[in-house]
């Protein structure tokens, strides 16, 4: 495949993946060329049309696509929102509902900003540091905190934060129990934490084989022991009006509103859909009975 014209080639890669279950395979197959070119998937297409010839090393990085290797982690990046992540095997690849996750964050956190001229936003359970990173570009200001528990996730994190030159605090630490210096002081807590149910193993071999089951898998029968954490330390962390914006599965949707209810911490508590209109986020506001700390 190497050797042939890149048309060809692109062509040829597509028919693999395509027979490997992956999709869209001819945009994953320039993916990869840009990502051994160093040239733009436009750039791309363009040397495809002028019968340049294929890079080495794609026959390669398809062979490893066609066999469920996630794309994320032959290129080593990931987009999420309007900034580029570094990731690979250990941290969890951030995927496109969570970009609309990030975006109510970030309207919330702009609108503290106008009203009060600071705000103070908390990613718990924050893995490559992507929503974290996607407030700090996009509320300019805005002070904020990532929590992240596992190891090789607060690896990548740094990576991440380092590679930006990133203000965020990043603080390895268990979000049930993480920041209590800033109790009653945070005007958004925002979250992704893990919520698959231990026996709802994920179809796709890209989530299942490759992500890690700590980022996956959020403990209890319902998969919602982790999250019912995050509420947790959210009542904590919030002050009174502080907002909370956290994912979860489309069919958790009722059970996590009656979680959050069950604090007695919040009102106004909302499911919103994603972009692709499912259930896949609670918002919720701290009303005026604050609870200083909660227990983990």
């Amino acid at each position: 495949m190497d050797l042939l014209p890149l048309d060809q080639a692109l062509r040829e890669a597509a028919r693999q993946l395509t027979a490997a279950g992956v999709g869209p395979a001819r945009a994953e197959a320039e993916v990869l060329v840009a990502h051994l070119t160093g040239r733009s998937r436009g750039e791309v297409v363009a040397d495809a049309v002028l019968g340049r010839p294929a890079p080495q090393g794609l026959a390669a990085l398809v062979a490893r696509r066609a066999l469920r290797e996630p794309l994320q982690h032959l290129t080593g990046t990931a987009p999420f929102r309007d900034i580029e992540l570094l990731v690979g095997p250990g941290v969890f690849v951030p995927r496109p509902e969570t970009e609309q996750v990030a975006e109510v964050a970030v309207r919330s956190a702009r609108q503290v900003l106008a009203e009060h001229g600071r705000v103070v936003v908390v990613d718990l359970c924050a893995g490559s540091a992507a929503i974290a990173l996607a407030v700090e570009a996009e509320v300019p200001g805005a002070v904020v905190h990532a929590v992240e528990l596992d190891a090789e996730a607060v690896a990548w994190a740094r990576r991440n934060l380092d590679r930006r030159g990133s203000d965020v605090r990043l603080v390895r630490a268990d979000a049930r129990t993480a920041l209590r210096d800033l109790d009653g002081t945070v005007d958004v807590v925002v979250s992704n934490p893990p919520y698959i149910p231990g026996d709802a193993v994920p179809r796709d071999p890209e989530v299942r084989d490759h992500d890690p089951q700590v980022a996956l898998y959020g403990l209890g029968p319902d998969g919602l022991t982790v999250p019912r954490g995050v509420i947790g330390a959210a009542a904590r962390l919030l002050r009174p009006g502080g907002v909370l914006v956290m994912e979860h599965a489309e069919v958790q949707a009722s059970a996590v509103r009656r979680a959050v209810e069950a604090s007695g911490v919040f009102v106004d508590v909302r499911t919103l859909p994603d972009l692709t209109g499912r259930d896949r986020m609670v918002v919720a506001r701290v009303g005026r009975r604050h609870v200083k700390d909660s227990p983990p």
